[in-house]
């Protein structure tokens, strides 16, 4: 943002995001403001963004927002952020309960999420339905496009589905693996893109519409099912403080939707049913979760992102006891 120069990126410095702000702050001359707490404490943070006076705030989607809005919906009197003109989120998904939170409590504030990955840097500015059904549209640059499965791009409007790929300032590639490296970075008549997996197509206006990452699909009776979209519905649910979706082997259909949820506090645990139906609202029926499984908290990377294996452990074990 422009005249923006005191930055806190609220994220480690090993993600390309918090990187990117550091880097950002020092080559304009800007204040990069460091915290060294060794995990995220809302109220430790939120605290010293009131003392520093930060004007932008990185943040990695709800793992990072949620304990935000948590501490400012308790105790939002103690911090002075009326200075804080931007929150920034990218790399994990922002739910649209939680961004609306922030901006009630934060009504000076902006809230952007943003697309990206390690392998591209930004790519653009995302759109969500109020309700976080559908998939994210992203306004992105022309540097963008949706490669099919023949390897080339897909004709907007067409509906074909393929893979979001970035080309212009991209990596060239990973270190010391040529294999990934020339399964990540194709060259496409003449052009070299950034292709890391995420599904999408164009649509006829030219935006571009992304599902989710192929590798975290569910494929449930033949059909797909998209964590990231089930994951939105489910946050939604007042009871519900954090969530990760994943398959669990089901003999019928192949796999079927698990839901492994945190809770807010002082909340009862909701049946399957229950967040089936809040659900419904916003979802279709095929993408419902079957399965409810509490847990203590839900287990994130370094990076922000969920540990979706330990989510997948959890599931199959409860599946498996509870028939």
């Amino acid at each position: 943002g422009t005249g923006i120069t005191r930055r806190l990126p609220l994220c480690p410095l090993i993600h390309g995001g918090a990187q990117w702000v550091a880097l950002t702050a020092l080559l304009t001359g800007g204040t990069c403001l460091l915290t060294v707490d060794p995990s995220l404490d809302a109220g430790s943070a939120l605290r010293f963004a009131s003392d520093e006076h930060a004007e932008f705030l990185m943040i990695i989607g709800d793992a990072v927002a949620r304990p935000l809005a948590a501490e400012l919906r308790r105790n939002h009197e103690l911090y002075d952020l009326s200075g804080l003109r931007l929150i920034s989120s990218s790399g994990a998904i922002l739910s649209p309960a939680v961004k609306a939170e922030l901006e009630e409590y934060l009504p000076a504030t902006k809230v952007i999420d943003r697309f990206g990955a390690s392998e591209t840097g930004g790519q653009g500015r995302i759109k969500r339905s109020a309700d976080g059904s559908g998939p994210l549209k992203l306004m992105a640059d022309e540097h963008n496009t949706v490669v099919g499965d023949d390897g080339r791009p897909v004709e907007p409007g067409s509906g074909t589905r393929g893979k979001l790929a970035r080309s212009g300032w991209i990596p060239l590639g990973y270190w010391k693996d040529e294999e990934k490296t020339a399964a990540t970075f194709p060259t496409i008549d003449g052009v070299r893109y950034s292709v890391p997996g995420d599904i999408a197509t164009i649509e006829a206006d030219g935006s571009i519409s992304v599902f989710g990452r192929g590798s975290m699909v569910i494929n449930t009776g033949g059909e797909k099912v998209f964590p990231e979209e089930v994951e939105a519905a489910v946050k939604g649910h007042p009871a519900v403080f954090d969530a990760l979706v994943v398959g669990v082997p089901d003999e019928r259909f192949g796999s079927r939707v698990a839901a492994v949820v945190s809770l807010t506090e002082g909340a009862e645990a909701p049946s399957v049913e229950e967040v089936a139906q809040h659900c419904r609202a916003v979802i279709a029926g095929y993408k419902l979760p079957r399965e409810l499984i509490v847990a203590p908290e839900i287990r994130s990377k370094v990076n922000g992102k969920g540990e979706f294996g330990w989510a997948r452990e959890v599931a199959a074990g409860a599946s498996r006891v509870d028939g």
